[in-house]
Formats: C-alpha cells, structure tokens, sequence
C-alpha cells in the first residue's frame, strides 16, 4: 500500500514514516496541508494519516477536500484532542477512522492496515495463489509450504501480484504502490526486483513477463 503521513512536527511525521516502511508500504511526507493537498493531487495513496492542527491548511479543511472530491482514499485522523466530541466532530468530517496522540505504534499500523483494505476491493486478509501463501500482518510468505524470506520491497511486490487475482500489473503501477515519490520513474528497480523475486520463490517460475504490459502470477 502506499501512504501519505500528513505531520507537522517532523520528528513525530520520520518515526510514523520510518515504522511504516518496516512495514513493507510505501511512505511520503507532507509536513503542512497545503503540500499534502498537492502531493495528493499528484499521487493515488490508499490511506492518510492525517493529523488535524496543521498548518497553511488545516486538516479539517484537507479532510473536507479530500471527501468533496469523491477521492479513493481512507482518511486516518489524528489528534491530541480526547472528547467524544472532538472525535465525532472529526468523523464527521468524513474521516474513516480516529486516533488519539499519543499512540501505541502497533495500533496505528493495525487501523492503517485495515484501511488499506477498504479502500480497494476487498481481498482474504492472507493471499493464496499458485502455491504462494502471504500473510501481510504476520510479514510471511510460504511457498509450497516452505518459508521464503523476503526483503520489504520484494515483499510488497508479492502482495501487489497478488492482490491483482492473476490480472497483470504494470511496471509503472508497482512503482507507483510500492516506492515514494523520490523513486525515478527509468529506474530498473523493479526488474531487479521481480528477478530477486524469482529467485527465492524457486523453480518453477510463476511471475510471468508479459511484454510491454508487465508481470502476473497466473
């Protein structure tokens, strides 16, 4: 999944971006809602962690963006603010989900995790295919019953493969889901990446090449 961390205290926004992509997602940062509003503009995220004071542009204001514009994003909120109705001002914004600063990491991920999979067609929470089995909360990958030990950027290539059921998925498109935004787009990354894949999934090769339009796993 790819995520927009929106923070304007910079310490706080490098710790959630830096956990997350131990994660396996891919992370950008704004530290102000103007600079999320274009980065947001630009980029198709699946999920924002958006904190609510912010400045230039507060994030209410982001928040009620984001939902005018009908954009295919879950909208994770946070704050420091702790009544009830501060939280349900909030959703009512249009926020998907609420967080209260501070926070236990392990929540975050798990409210973020569960968002991702809302803001796609839904898909089993492990992903079975040609003998692969991924468990993207557990971080595991099995194939044919054997434990594969995969990097974070090979592993989130995996899941992308699989979650498009057999359809293939573009170069581009796994550029765009799995790195950030200072990734060059004529890098070679992902082809050495899938070459990386292959390898440690073993023979026979599952991920197909297919010219000009990308890989699968049929």
């Amino acid at each position: 999944m790819r995520i927009l961390v929106v923070e304007d205290e910079e310490l706080l926004a490098d710790a959630i971006a830096e956990g997350l992509r131990q994660e396996a997602f891919a992370v950008d940062v704004a530290g102000d809602g103007a600079l999320a509003l274009e980065r947001l503009a630009v980029n198709a995220y699946d999920v924002v962690v958006l904190d609510r004071d912010l400045p230039r542009v507060h994030g209410d204001e982001v928040c009620r963006q984001l939902v005018a514009a009908g954009a295919d994003v879950r909208i994770l909120m946070l704050t420091v603010s702790v009544t009830v109705a501060d939280r349900v001002a909030g959703l009512g914004l249009g926020a998907d989900d609420y967080l209260t600063k501070p926070f236990a990491f392990a929540e975050l991920v798990a409210r973020v995790r569960a968002l991702g999979r809302r803001s796609r067609p839904a898909v089993p929470p492990v992903l079975e295919r040609a003998g692969i089995r991924l468990d993207p909360t557990l971080r595991q990958t099995f194939r044919d019953g054997r434990f594969v030990a995969l990097s974070r950027k090979e592993f989130a290539v995996l899941e992308e493969l699989l979650r498009a059921a057999g359809a293939p998925v573009s170069a581009e498109t796994l550029l765009e889901r799995v790195w950030d935004e200072h990734i060059d787009p004529f890098t070679t990354v992902v082809r050495v990446t899938i070459r990386s894949l292959r390898r440690k999934l073993g023979e026979p090769t599952i991920i197909e090449t297919l010219t000009s339009i990308g890989y699968r796993i049929p």
